[in-house]
């Protein structure tokens, strides 16, 4: 039903959950990346939230991406739209992968949590932030989103969280290690970021 909706151009008229709200106490950091050349594997690596529609309400999904191979390095999802969800997935990324030189995020109150913006200041990471408003700042996690949701979630429409989860699990296999990207010359963003590493 929803792929047709979507066909017809037709949405609902109940608003849509806003997934970056910014709590006024916490620090907002300037964008580092405009007119920077990301020209190499673990230079900057970024994150967001998108929601997904579920039967009963929503989930959430958050992925950490490094932008030059675009190579997913953690993900999750939760039924709750906090902090610590994010921070368990950057901690996992810099188990498994190191460090970036710089982490780039939204202004979400998740990702400027006091808890979070440490985590990234023990590890002498540089932190950026998407100027208000602006999702272009960061294209590749908005690109994924846009992959996820209409080469996976609008086609499969999981029913539970367990589906939900098996089926990113496939995705994000796929995605890093068998989808081509003309901008990466026809490389694979495990292959691109492996080599590299």
């Amino acid at each position: 039903m929803r792929r047709y909706f979507r066909d017809m151009c037709i949405s609902a008229i109940y608003p849509k959950p806003n997934t970056t709200w910014h709590n006024k106490e916490h620090k907002i950091y300037p964008y580092l990346l405009r007119g920077l050349t990301i020209d190499r594997v673990n230079q900057v690596w970024s994150t967001d939230i998108t929601y997904i529609p579920m039967n009963g309400g929503y989930m959430y999904l958050c992925a950490i991406i490094d932008w030059h191979s675009r190579f997913v390095l953690a993900w999750g999802i939760s039924n709750t739209h906090d902090s610590e969800f994010c921070q368990e997935l950057l901690k996992e990324a810099i188990a498994r992968y190191g460090k970036p030189e710089i982490f780039n995020t939204d202004q979400g109150s998740e990702f400027t949590a006091k808890e979070f913006v440490k985590i990234l200041e023990e590890n002498e990471i540089q932190i950026s932030m998407d100027g208000k408003g602006r999702a272009l700042d960061n294209i590749f996690v908005e690109r994924l989103w846009r992959s996820v949701k209409y080469e996976y979630i609008y086609l499969s429409n999981p029913g539970s969280g367990k589906e939900l989860y098996d089926g990113l699990t496939d995705y994000f296999r796929l995605y890093n290690t068998e989808r081509l990207h003309q901008s990466l010359e026809y490389k694979t963003p495990s292959e691109v970021y492996m080599t590299a590493a």
